[in-house]
């Protein structure tokens, strides 16, 4: 039988940068914001245009390896508080008129101003119905890496292409 040697010292591995098209070379974890409620004007019947109705929504943001982990500061994660009121400024604001679309926006702001590599938006309307629960969309978006060392605009590219039948 084999002699098990004790392990000496913790060794921390730094996960390994995002690869030039955009996915995670290492470690990916998740910041997250889960049934957040706000009001907003959302939607294409006309008695929905004027007065706010509850939404709800929840994220999913996905960042390499948190420094946070190891460093205890605020300033190497995502804070969920400064996402939380962007979103709820947006929907404010958007004057869009469909989920799919203001989801849309949501994950592009995430991306854009919070620096996650990928993120889930789940977006519903709790009340629409009186007989259903919620309606809503769930997407995925990740950020595109141009691989010219960053810099420039953030693109996003689209998750789980194919699994709606066409």
């Amino acid at each position: 039988m084999g002699r098990f040697e004790p392990i000496r010292e913790a060794v921390y591995v730094a996960p390994q940068p995002a690869l030039s098209d955009g996915r995670a070379g290492g470690a990916m974890d998740i910041v997250y914001i889960e049934g957040l409620t706000g009001q907003t004007v959302i939607g294409i019947d006309t008695s929905e245009l004027h007065d706010p109705q509850p939404v709800r929504l929840s994220l999913a943001i996905g960042v390499p390896s948190i420094r946070a982990c190891v460093t205890d500061r605020i300033e190497d994660t995502v804070n969920y508080a400064a996402v939380r009121e962007a979103i709820l400024s947006l929907l404010a604001s958007h004057g869009l008129q469909l989920l799919e679309a203001l989801a849309e926006r949501i994950a592009q702001l995430v991306i854009a101003d919070f620096g996650a590599h990928w993120v889930r938006v789940e977006l519903a309307k709790p009340a629409k119905f009186d007989d259903v629960e919620a309606v809503g969309v769930v997407i995925e978006r990740r950020r595109v890496v141009d691989g010219r060392g960053g810099g420039g605009p953030v693109s996003l590219a689209w998750i789980g292409r194919g699994y709606v039948p066409g």
